[in-house]
């Protein structure tokens, strides 16, 4: 009796099993699919059933890097991240093997064709764009396994050195070409306001004379100046005016 009880018992604790929030179960009985088990204390009927677990989390792959050609013909290396979750766990199960290892497989082959189709210039700067477009590609392409990605993230892009080099003189030269603008601006600004400068000295009364006696002013502050001064015409006029008077 206490046998039959001892293996009834052991027969019962064999089938329990314990199912996270974050976690589904997936069960078939007699190799069949016979529903899905939910988060908690569940009974599986040992040798008639079996059953599998599925992580319904958000999920991570590291899409390694992947020779790709651009639209332009330029050999680089691009990375990625990629972000999935399962949301029908029998899909995810029956309908494809290590459904993980399909999505990375997978990415990486889109990626490199997505990157295939773009310029080196789009890529670079609408990285945005082709990330976006390889995560549709992707996801369309999981649907049918219960998968649904959210996100995906080029991580890097890796030029060619001579490529590289190439930017960087680029770069360079834009740099040179915004700095001759600039100091031909501030020329330009500085030759307008000296002629305006010049005009007023020209036009108006005592105007020369003042700015004379400023500058002389200013170099008379450092004593080891040596100053040949030379009367301006206009002094010598303004003198014989008085004197007439």
């Amino acid at each position: 009796m206490w046998i039959w009880l001892s293996i009834i018992a052991v027969f019962i604790a064999s089938g329990l099993k314990i199912v996270q929030e974050y976690e589904r179960g997936v069960r078939f009985t007699l190799g069949k699919f016979s529903g899905v088990i939910n988060p908690g204390l569940r009974f599986v009927i040992p040798i008639l059933q079996s059953w599998q677990k599925v992580d319904i989390r958000t999920k991570v792959i590291d899409v390694p890097d992947q020779d790709a050609i651009t639209k332009d013909n330029v050999s680089i290396k691009v990375n990625a991240v990629l972000y999935f979750k399962v949301l029908e766990v029998e899909k995810a199960i029956i309908k494809v093997e290590h459904y993980g290892y399909a999505v990375s497989q997978l990415a990486q082959t889109t990626m490199r064709d997505v990157v295939g189709e773009v310029s080196l210039d789009d890529l670079l700067g609408k990285r945005d764009a082709v990330s976006s477009k390889i995560r549709l590609i992707v996801d369309k392409a999981t649907d049918p396994w219960g998968i649904k990605v959210e996100s995906v993230e080029l991580k890097h892009v890796e030029l060619p050195e001579d490529l590289k080099r190439v930017i960087g003189k680029e770069a360079e030269a834009e740099r040179e070409k915004r700095a001759v603008i600039i100091k031909a601006s501030g020329e330009v600004i500085a030759a307008d306001n000296m002629a305006k400068a010049a005009k007023m000295l020209a036009t108006g009364p005592g105007a020369l004379h003042l700015r004379t006696l400023q500058s002389l002013n200013d170099l008379s502050s450092d004593k080891s100046n040596t100053v040949i001064f030379a009367i301006p015409l206009e002094i010598l006029r303004a003198f014989e005016s008085m004197k007439k008077k």
